[in-house]
């Protein structure tokens, strides 16, 4: 993005933006409506730059729709636009859940209030799957990443490490592989030589 179309957003503009962020994102689809306004309808990043902030926010404290927030206004206008931007995509919910909070208690054995959040939070997993599909497709390309998000989703899926160890684990050998090093051309024979030998195994498994 640059500079001359930072100057251009405005304080309003950034917080409108995640303001309807905020105020439509039931079920934690947060990103995927994030990535739809700041790069398809405002133009603001692209598809690059939104992976990065949503990298940077993965490996910080605290939620990762705040953290983006923080990441994206900052990059727009400075401070005030982190702090328009957190505070357009907490508001909604925060009125939200005060409102709630008071309902609830006399809806909470509705079965069909029940069935309604439960179709939201299907919503919700299938955005997010779309958005890391369309965010991750690079990834999915190359073999070495591939070797990691598999890694990754095996140890916390099927054999419940929990989230700390794994990122301290597959992280820093993630970080280790893709350091500038002068043996880049070693690292990648041995990545195609798996591959490979991938490939002639599973062929042998249709035989």
């Amino acid at each position: 993005m640059s500079e001359s179309a930072t100057g251009r957003v405005s304080l309003r503009e950034i917080f409108v933006v995640f303001l309807t962020a905020g105020a439509i994102s039931f079920g934690g689809g947060v990103v995927g409506y994030l990535r739809e306004y700041i790069v398809h309808g405002k133009g603001w990043l692209d598809d690059d730059d939104f992976l990065d902030a949503l990298e940077i926010s993965e490996t910080l404290p605290g939620l990762n729709s705040v953290n983006m927030s923080v990441i994206i206004g900052d990059r727009m206008r400075g401070v005030a636009g982190a702090v328009a931007a957190v505070a357009g995509l907490l508001l909604p919910g925060m009125i939200f859940v005060m409102t709630l909070g008071v309902l609830w208690d006399a809806q909470r054995h509705n079965p069909y209030i029940r069935l309604i959040l439960t179709g939201v939070a299907a919503a919700a997993v299938g955005l997010l799957l779309t958005v890391t599909l369309q965010l991750g497709h690079k990834q999915f390309a190359r073999f070495p990443d591939v070797v990691f998000i598999s890694v990754t989703f095996a140890a916390v899926s099927v054999f419940n490490f929990s989230l700390i160890t794994v990122f301290l684990t597959i992280g820093p050998l993630a970080v280790w592989y893709y350091r500038p090093r002068a043996h880049a051309a070693e690292n990648e024979h041995y990545f195609r030589h798996l591959r490979e030998r991938f490939h002639s195994h599973r062929a042998h498994w249709r035989h």
